[in-house]
């Protein structure tokens, strides 16, 4: 299986805004965890895999959900070991529809398929990029900082928020919204 890229948006973009070199440690960690938080927000990886593997239970419906979309391609489908032949793909939805109509229970389901996006979708990275420059900005070591008279206090997880564009690309991009309730 050929994984993900390691960031979700280009490093030397978050250069431009830091005014620091794209190959900056810092600026590269701060991507990677931004592109981490993101990944975990929506539950996939967004940008492309190939060749990746999968292996579900039988759900006893109609639609069985794969743990990524889109589905770029879809390869083999095997229901205990058996290929099945005829499936459908909704491809946006990474949702496969079962050739005689449900998908059998108490079965191992192993689908290989593409899926993700080349490129990564403007507003995922934008949001990316601006998760990673407030985690680059942020230095968790300094909790107060006083001068004279004035004293201000930083916390960690209030400096490192979400944004409206952050939630929205998120929404835009999440699957298997189901155990949200």
């Amino acid at each position: 299986m050929a994984g993900p890229e390691p960031y979700l948006a280009d490093p030397a973009e978050l250069a431009v805004f830091l005014k620091i070199p794209a190959d900056d440690l810092r600026l590269l960690a701060a991507l990677r965890a931004a592109t981490r938080r993101f990944r975990g927000a929506v539950r996939h990886p967004v940008s492309l895999v190939t060749e990746d593997t999968v292996h579900l239970d039988g759900s006893g419906r109609a639609v069985l959900q794969l743990p990524a979309a889109p589905i770029v391609q879809l390869g083999a489908v095997l229901v205990d070991g058996q290929p099945l032949e005829g499936v459908r793909a909704k491809r946006r939805a990474g949702v496969l529809l079962h050739p005689d109509g449900c998908w059998p229970d108490w079965a191992e389901i192993t689908v290989t398929y593409d899926h993700g996006h080349d490129p990564v979708p403007e507003e995922a990275a934008e949001a990316v990029i601006d998760q990673a420059r407030a985690i680059y900005r942020l230095d968790p070591a300094i909790q107060q900082i006083t001068t004279g008279t004035e004293s201000v206090s930083f916390a960690a997880t209030a400096a490192v928020g979400i944004t409206s564009q952050w939630q929205a690309a998120v929404e835009a991009h999440r699957l298997n919204r189901g155990d949200d309730a």
